[in-house]
């Protein structure tokens, strides 16, 4: 044992000995810009971790492991934070001296922050966009929800998606390929209520980056966008606690130092909505709207619990041990009723819903420094979801029957072989329509595991290589059952097939007889339908990457090439696949053009190309009847390429336009056969292809004392399109493309909107008084074009126990048009802040009152006038639109020590 412990002792000496040889000491003096005072306490963060402490002088001694240049970051309570360029050895500077400008937000609240890597914590042109906590703080911490996606949906080449959507279109990308990474460790839906909201409350995250091009080969998993989510550290030093309660939230966040090395950051919230569906059940009462009225059918108010751990410890200047952990729940439970009780129609309809999810993770980290120009990191962790659902639908009516109708239906029997319709199917002067209903029964469940290593390794010359590798285990397991009573298919899709009828075991006299109803224009055939869901698949993702950055001395160019492998193996019931290896190269170029020129502070350029992929979240559910005979897997592809210019300008200005093309292809569709047999169908096909592109534009004014936020703006191209599949029944049925608009031709998706902009602003007139504004315009989204005219049509309905009646139901023909879109939408949402302080800055107080969705007291987009499907009368309490009809007002307060 003694033996090893030498061996040890001699490799730490010699690894070690380089840092002693090359490193130097330079004093840094912190003071406050207008007033010149020295800033006691003040943070002086390396880029490795390592940090410093300013003395009451303001001054902090900062040891440097070489004598390279080298950038730091200098921080202090309630100022805005400062990057610093320490010059090279053989400048001979041993002092400098930095100013911070007060920020004008709440005082007495320590801003910890994590020397990051540049790539996880800055925007960068061409990559993407990063949110800084205070900047989170203002646009996240808003209204009922404060959730860090209301930031990110406010940033350019996001899509609007309204106050409840956590899952919005990336650069014309499909909503569900957005991957979100909290330190590195992916995660599988980190959403609340089926993506309205996400997990990341910004309590528990320090900063956020949307990389939306052509970003590092170290990430992968999406061909859309990801998330990159910085996860709050405790303060090694202090004890802090702040406690917080609205009217819809209560949370307490407690942070305790571990002797200066490290320390623990407890956080749990509990969001109620109890006191906001009340209010709304009473306004529903006063205003007549048809989307308010359904909040009466709430019969479990929605609800999040959620609790998240964080620690780290340094043992060293040179390593860093860290832990996350989160736990949640959130449901919802709805009930509705209604008696249909006019003239020519008496009946019921039921609808009644129950959701709850449960979800969780733990993360473990290792960062290590065992050389000055080596940097190792290490993750592993693992999370669960489980969803459980329950939902029901039962409609049963009674309508009168219209001569006219049986004339009708009659006509085309005249030559006929086969009786009347009216012989067979009349029952009198009235009809009872069998059950139309729905019920399904779902428990949904994911585990993952996953871990990997990173390597940086400095080379010298401005030269950096890195590489890594990372082993993603998912189980997915899905079980119940989906029975529809409601699936409508034209009668003409099943003239040819008989086998299809007689399965569903039908009196052999009427298959003729429903096969000739065909003939009749519009007839259509209810009949039940269903799907049952015993699924437990297994996918084991291996990725690698390599990559070499590059920036020449003067930092006129800069160069990123990489190389990125994903590979997924599959395993499920009775057979197993695997896709062909992802290559996914990578390339971005910099130019610092200009520097310090006259009011331009920088000028850069930005040029990057590479490839993407992703495993589509559909094949989870998926078993060997869903693949062809070759058992083909794939991933969902695209290459992308960016142009981008950013200039900072003087005063804190930043200005960034991008240009970007995406060429998607493999994109993963299903198809569901709905017309052979009593059982749905679906399929996977991997031949969708995609054309995107678009512009983003943003100016910024960052962090100063009375004013800042930014402005955005960006437009969006995109257009998908799916092959038809080969059905050898000659009919439309499998033909239906991934949302729902028919195969074989180019289309919108239901997610595109041409226009995106936004305005953040933050006003701070006085130290005590804040006041965040938000104010979007969107487009509108496709939709298909609905005929004015509402026509009859004959319905054959077939229940569960095989019982036939002909009714008469009321429709609009609607089709897929280029030029229909829903209408625009126009958010605005302000926040007014009130901040108290005790003389010592210790003690922080925060009194806010906050209002969403302010316009639609004046502007409601509007939608199609919606009408019975028994009557064919309009309804004249609603218009179709789902928006949310009315502000939604809060109020709360902060208390912070």
């Amino acid at each position: 044992m003694g033996f090893f412990r030498g061996i040890l002792k001699f490799l730490f000496f010699f690894i070690l000995l380089p840092a002693a040889l090359y490193a130097r000491d330079i004093t840094i003096t912190v003071e406050d810009q207008e007033l010149g005072l020295p800033l006691e306490g003040a943070v002086v963060s390396l880029r490795n971790g390592e940090q410093f402490v300013c003395d009451e002088d303001g001054r902090a001694t900062v040891s440097l492991s070489d004598n390279r240049q080298q950038v730091v970051q200098i921080s202090y309570p309630g100022y805005d934070t400062s990057r610093v360029s320490i010059p090279p050895a053989e400048s001979g500077v041993e002092h400098l001296t930095v100013a911070l400008r007060l920020s004008g937000v709440m005082q007495g609240r320590e801003l910890v922050l994590e020397a990051q890597r540049p790539e996880t914590s800055e925007t960068k042109s061409g990559r993407s966009v990063a949110i800084s906590e205070r900047e989170l703080e203002r646009t996240a911490e808003i209204g009922i929800i404060e959730d860090v996606m209301k930031s990110i949906k406010l940033l350019p080449g996001v899509g609007y998606t309204g106050m409840f959507g956590a899952m919005p279109s990336i650069r014309g990308g499909d909503p569900g390929d957005l991957m979100a990474a909290l330190d590195g460790f992916y995660l599988e839906r980190p959403y609340h209520w089926v993506g309205a909201v996400s997990i990341f409350d910004p309590k528990m995250v320090s900063s956020a980056r949307l990389s939306h091009g052509v970003f590092s080969s170290r990430y992968g998993h999406t061909i859309s966008g990801l998330l990159e989510v910085t996860s709050k550290s405790p303060s090694p030093t202090e004890t802090e606690l702040e406690a917080g309660i609205s009217t819809s939230a209560a949370s307490i966040n407690l942070s305790y130092p571990l002797g200066g090395g490290g320390g623990v950051l407890f956080m749990g919230k509990v969001s109620y909505w109890d006191t906001l569906v009340w209010t709304m059940q009473g306004l529903s009462r006063i205003i007549e709207n048809e989307t308010l009225d359904m909040i009466n059918s709430v019969s479990t108010a929605p609800y999040i619990r959620s609790a998240a751990l964080s620690a780290n410890y340094r043992f060293g200047p040179n390593l860093e041990w860290r832990l996350n952990s989160f736990f949640g729940s959130d449901g919802v439970g709805a009930s509705y009723k209604n008696n249909y009780n006019e003239p020519n129609i008496k009946g019921r309809m039921e609808m009644a819903a129950d959701y709850n999810n449960y979800q969780g993770f733990l993360i473990s980290g290792l960062t290590a420094s065992p050389t000055p120009k080596l940097a190792l990191r290490f993750t592993a962790g693992a999370g669960f979801i489980e969803t459980i659902t329950e939902d029901m639908v039962d409609n049963n009516v009674t309508v009168k029957y219209n001569d006219t109708f049986w004339k009708y239906l009659d006509s085309f029997f005249d030559d006929s072989p086969y009786p009347l319709p009216s012989e067979v199917f009349k029952k009198g002067d009235e009809y009872t329509a069998p059950d139309v209903n729905a019920s399904i029964k779902l428990e949904s469940t994911v585990f993952t595991a996953q871990t990997r290593a990173d390597v940086d390794w400095e080379l010298g010359n401005g030269f950096i290589a890195a590489l890594g590798v990372q082993e993603l285990y998912s189980l997915w397991g899905q079980k119940g059952d989906i029975g529809l009573n409601f699936v409508e298919v034209p009668v003409d899709r099943l003239m040819h097939d008989a086998q299809t009828l007689q399965q569903l075991g039908l009196d052999p006299a009427l298959i003729g007889l429903i096969q000739y109803l065909g003939n009749i224009p519009n007839m259509a055939i209810i009949r039940p339908m269903g799907y049952n869901l015993d699924v437990r698949n297994h996918g084991l993702t291996t990725s690698g990457y390599g990559l070499v950055e590059y920036t020449s001395p003067n930092q006129f160019i800069g160069m990123e090439l990489g190389l990125r492998l994903d590979h997924l193996y599959f395993m499920g019931k009775d057979f197993t696949t695997q896709t062909k290896p992802a290559l996914n190269p990578r390339f971005n170029i910099d130019f610092g053009l200009l520097k310090n020129r006259g009011m331009v502070d920088s000028l850069g350029l930005t040029l990057g190309t590479g490839l993407f992929s992703s495993i589509d979240k559909l094949i989870s559910f998926m078993n060997k009847d869903f693949l062809n005979s070759k058992m083909d897997l794939q991933f969902n592809r695209s290459w992308t390429s960016v142009i981008g210019v950013k200039v900072d300008m003087a005063q804190s200005y930043s200005f960034n336009i991008e240009g970007y093309y995406k060429y998607v292809f493999d994109r993963a569709s299903i198809t569901a056969d709905i017309a052979s047999g009593s059982d749905i169908k679906p399929g996977f096909k991997f031949d969708g292809i995609g054309n995107v592109w678009g512009i983003d534009l943003q100016l910024q004014k960052l962090e100063s004392r009375y004013i800042d936020g930014w402005v955005s703006y960006s437009f969006n191209w995109a257009k998908y399109y799916d092959p038809p599949v080969d059905d050898p029944s000659g009919d439309q049925g499998l033909n239906m493309g991934r949302t729902g608009n028919m195969r074989g031709f180019w289309y919108w998706p239901s997610f595109h909107r041409f226009h995106n902009a936004n305005i953040v602003l933050n006003f701070k007139p006085l130290q005590w008084f804040n006041i965040a504004a938000r104010f979007g315009f969107a487009s509108g989204q496709p939709r298909n074009k609905v005929s004015k005219t509402v026509e009859p049509y004959p319905v054959l309905t077939i229940d569960k126990d095989n019982n036939a009646v002909i009714m008469q139901k009321y429709r609009r023909d609607s089709w897929y048009d280029e030029n229909e879109r829903s209408s625009w939408s126009l958010p605005l949402d302000v926040k007014f802040s009130f901040f108290l302080f005790d003389r010592k800055g210790r003690v922080g107080t925060e009194i806010y009152l906050a209002a969403e969705n302010l316009l639609s007291l004046v502007y409601s987009p509007a939608g199609n006038v919606r009408f019975n499907e028994y009557t064919g009368k309009e309804d004249t309490t609603g218009s179709g639109n789902f928006d949310f009809p009315i502000p939604m007002a809060s109020f709360g307060f902060k208390w912070r020590y």
